[in-house]
């Protein structure tokens, strides 16, 4: 049973990370409904928010501004929404707050039994049509490979892909992930993309995840049946907007001590988000969970991942990119190889590439 439900949770979390959602139509609101809504979400916010002290501040905050009209020019569910999501994330300063419109959601128990058939259809369809969140899989000059990942999707449809996009990098003397787009997704998801960066047998213990309904905390590990290892050195990119789940893979590199982080110091969200009607379509992402990260003991709430080599995030690819050519060059035995390797370098700093040649060899 506890399969099934974290599937459920799963597909719930995909729905909210989709930034295609249904909109529900726009419908009016006058000053009973919006009252109706505060009401709404204060509750559900003080049963639910990970910090019960901070939401019901946030929530009398709210109340407050809507008694004293600060929302009075939000006559239609969607304004009403946006100003919501706003006020939320600024209120409390946590990040991971949201609110929107969804015309088909309907806010499941605890003890919810198994998605439907059309659910799971849906949950994959999305999935795939996001590429598993693999934006790009690439050969960098030098023999470096080069991933582009933007969120962590559903791990029972994106798993393979991770490896699949792993066993085409398990030729290369080194590998750049970018994360600098990474906006998030499932925990499980960044735990399965991490199993491929220790040797078979080695588990790690990533991090807990303690959520406030249930009163329950959740170990996360790496997957010790994944069979594609990647042994060589790693580089993380990141950037402010890297975010969320984003984070978390880039804070488990660091901390694990097997990746090396290029860029901007990420946007500082870790509290994991159920969502929650309010009425009148409006849906809202509250922070129900802490996550710690089990070798720091902490995680990186408001202040964000730090890399270890600070650039901004425009120059990260190049900055890594070099790193990894220098290294190569120095540690190359042949003559003929290091020569190459120190040309591709010499290149990548000026920020020069090789023009493709589409004539047959010997032409001019």
């Amino acid at each position: 049973m506890a399969g099934k439900k974290k599937f459920v949770a799963g597909v719930v979390l995909g729905t909210l990370l989709s930034l295609s959602a249904r909109a529900a139509e726009d419908a009016p609101l006058n000053a009973s409904d919006r009252t109706a809504i505060v009401q709404t979400l204060a509750v559900k916010l003080n049963a639910n928010y990970i910090t019960p002290a901070l939401a019901e501040r946030v929530g009398s905050a709210i109340a407050r501004k809507n008694v004293d009209g600060g929302y009075a020019s939000a006559s239609g569910a969607q304004a009403f929404s946006a100003a919501l999501a706003t006020d939320l994330r600024e209120f409390s300063g946590d990040k991971h707050f949201g609110a929107r419109l969804d015309a088909r959601f309907r806010e499941r128990s605890g003890d919810a039994g198994l998605p439907t058939r059309a659910e799971v259809d849906e949950a994959r369809d999305a999935t795939e049509r996001r590429g598993y969140g693999i934006e790009k899989v690439e050969r960098l000059p030098g023999n470096v490979g080069y991933i582009e990942l933007r969120g962590f999707e559903l791990t029972e449809f994106a798993g393979p892909a991770y490896t699949a996009a792993m066993s085409l990098m398990a030729g290369t003397d080194a590998l750049i992930l970018d994360l600098r787009r990474n906006g998030g997704g499932s925990p499980a998801s960044v735990a399965y993309l991490m199993s491929h960066f220790f040797p078979l047998g080695d588990e790690r213990h990533l991090i807990d995840i303690y959520s406030r309904p249930t009163d329950t905390t959740r170990q996360i590990w790496t997957v010790p049946t994944v069979a594609q290892r990647y042994d060589k050195p790693v580089y993380v990119l990141t950037s402010a907007r890297t975010f969320s789940g984003g984070e978390d893979c880039a804070y488990d590199f660091q901390t694990q001590k097997r990746g090396t982080l290029v860029g901007e110091t990420t946007g500082g969200g870790s509290n994991p988000v159920s969502l929650f009607s309010v009425g009148h379509g409006i849906v809202v992402a509250i922070p129900t969970a802490r996550t710690t990260n089990v070798v720091t003991r902490t995680n990186w709430e408001h202040v964000g991942v730090k890399p270890d080599i600070a650039v901004p995030a425009a120059e990260a690819l190049r900055t890594a990119h070099a790193a990894i050519l220098r290294n190569l060059a120095s540690s190359a035995k042949d003559d003929g190889e290091r020569k190459t390797l120190q040309h591709l370098l010499a290149m990548v700093e000026k920020g020069d590439t090789e023009k493709p040649i589409y004539t047959l060899r010997g032409e001019r």
